[in-house]
């Protein structure tokens, strides 16, 4: 008993797709097409991004201590170029009190935020901190 060339093409189909996606130079495939360049363009919208970021990144952004900002600086993280803006903060934790602050990485990939380091040591090493107010004053 044969099988339908409509059942027999759903069948093929995964195996087309891979092989439309996979190359010879056995790269892995990127959504941002990240070359890792140094043409990395600065983040000039660097300060509403974090703090835009930090509105849904913490679980209770209001009461933040602390917060302190280094500007973004060029940095190899990965491998890659990068621009990093290094951020310092105390934030409260679930029963109202306060976590002890410390240092994150904020990554940007062609000019926007990308990610955040959570553990940012040897990243945000002699990094030189402005205080960050408007972080301080955020709402819910």
């Amino acid at each position: 008993m044969g099988i339908s060339a409509k059942r027999a093409a759903i069948l093929l189909l995964p195996i087309a797709l891979a092989a439309c996606v996979s190359s010879d130079d056995g790269r892995s495939i990127s959504y941002t097409d990240d070359r890792g360049v140094a043409s990395q363009p600065f983040p000039a919208n660097y300060r509403a991004e974090i703090l835009a970021f930090m509105r849904t990144y913490l679980n209770n952004p209001v009461g933040v201590r602390d917060a302190a900002m280094a500007e973004p600086v060029q940095r190899t993280v990965g491998g890659r170029l990068r621009y990093v803006s290094c951020l310092r903060f105390a934030a409260r934790d679930s029963e109202g009190g306060y976590r002890e602050g410390r240092a994150r990485a904020v990554l940007y990939v062609d000019g926007r935020l990308d990610r955040l380091v959570e553990n940012a040591g040897e990243i945000c090493a002699g990094a030189t901190y402005a205080p960050f107010p408007e972080l301080e004053k955020l709402t819910r």
